[in-house]
Formats: C-alpha cells, structure tokens, sequence
C-alpha cells in the first residue's frame, strides 16, 4: 500500500455523527463504526488528533433559543463534549487504540487538562488525543476548537466529518444538479458564500494555511481514502 499523505491530522466530529440514526445520545454500533475508521489510518502510523462536538447531547444555541443565557448554555454543551469524548476513548480502549481525552475546561476528576506539550507527545507515541470542551470559551464553536487545535498540533489538514461527502455547488437535497467541489481554494469560498466552517474557524484556517477537507464520515473508508490523498470529499486549499 501507498504511504499516506499526511503525518498529522486533526478530526473534526460532530456530537451528531455518533446518533446514528437515534434522535438523541450515542447510537453504539455508530460510535464503533467510526472508531473503526480512525484505527484503520492509526494503523498506517498517522497521528490523530480529534475534536469532538456535543450535539447528540446539548446544543448551546439551542438552550439560547429557549431562553437560557448564551455564556451558560455553551458551558453545558463544552460539558457535553467531555461526555462524548470519553465514550469515544473507551470505545478506542475496547478497540486496541491508545487514546487520552484532554478538557480545555478544568474536570481532572475523569480527564486530562489540555496541556499541547502532553497533546504532542501523546500523538508521537501513537495514541489518539481527543480534545474535548471546545476552546474552553463561550461563544465559539467547535469548529474553531478544530482550527485553533489543528494549529497548535501542527496538524497538516483539518478533516471536517460531516453528513455530506464534500461541499457542493448548491444543496444536494434541494437541487438535483448541484455538483460536488473535488478542489476549491479558501478565496473561492468566499467568493462564492459557501458554509465550510463558521467565520472565525475559517479565517482561521486560511490564515494558518491549513487545509481543510469535508467529507461523510457515513461512507465506509472515506477517512481513509482521504489520508491516502484520494479524491474523496472536498479540499479547501490556500
């Protein structure tokens, strides 16, 4: 097999993704599934690093949109994080993979602090370092977690784990004759006004020259097609 395109790689996943098809929480054959992908590319001596999202759990905009104070609803959802990156790591654990959870938010009773030195280190020696609580702040989504956090890894690509397998010219779901992006540069993006990430991660990102790629964490060895340098899912390049 050809060696991989990447050394380094951060993940971004949503809360959502480990639903499965449940309405609500972590759908098990689901949360295998995807641990499944990530050991298939650790296998291969890639270094990954994840961020994990809480909305299979609580949403912070959506506790604002019932009326909840915005600084406090975003602290729950960076608690809902935690949740779900420790049942990421003790499905890694029950899978053979290494795996250390770290908390931008201070919980050392049942995971790490996030401290980068320790987060390297970990990648270095194989393990899957699972960043969870967002950036610790209100405020800002997970999504700058994965960009702020790919950043200081030196992650070479920030992959984007989402339900569609790229980003496309319109909605797939709504216009049958949208096209999928095989490539697109950060300024096109733009151009264009096409959500990839949320303003300040996106900003973030082109200013770091780190690449993004979007792709469906639902399509079996998508994760790995990508690593490999394959044509799978959009790269947003500088």
């Amino acid at each position: 097999m050809a060696a991989p395109k990447f050394r380094r790689i951060l993940l971004k996943l949503s809360g959502e993704a480990l639903m499965g098809d449940d309405a609500y929480g972590i759908n098990t054959p689901m949360l295998n599934s995807i641990v499944a992908e990530i050991k298939g590319v650790v296998d291969l001596g890639v270094e990954v690093g994840v961020v994990i999202g809480g909305g299979n759990i609580f949403r912070g905009m959506s506790g604002v949109a019932t009326g909840m104070d915005r600084a406090t609803a975003d602290y729950m959802g960076m608690l809902a994080t935690v949740m779900n990156g420790m049942a990421l790591s003790d499905a890694m654990r029950q899978a053979g993979l290494g795996a250390r959870v770290q908390s931008a938010l201070n919980v050392e009773q049942v995971v790490e602090p996030y401290i980068r030195g320790k987060a390297i280190r970990y990648l270095e020696e194989g393990k899957v370092v699972i960043f969870s609580a967002g950036t610790g702040n209100p405020f800002f989504t997970t999504d700058t977690a994965a960009a702020l956090r790919g950043a200081e890894i030196a992650a070479e690509i920030v992959l984007k784990a989402t339900k569609v397998d790229g980003i496309y010219t319109a909605d797939p779901k709504k216009d049958a004759t949208a096209t999928r992006f095989a490539r697109i540069s950060f300024d096109e993006v733009i151009q264009r006004n096409l959500a990839v990430m949320d303003a300040t991660a996106f900003a973030l990102c082109r200013d770091q020259k780190l690449p993004i790629n979007v792709f469906s964490i639902f399509k079996s060895g998508a994760l790995l097609r990508v690593v490999m340098g394959e044509d799978e899912g959009t790269l947003v390049h500088v």
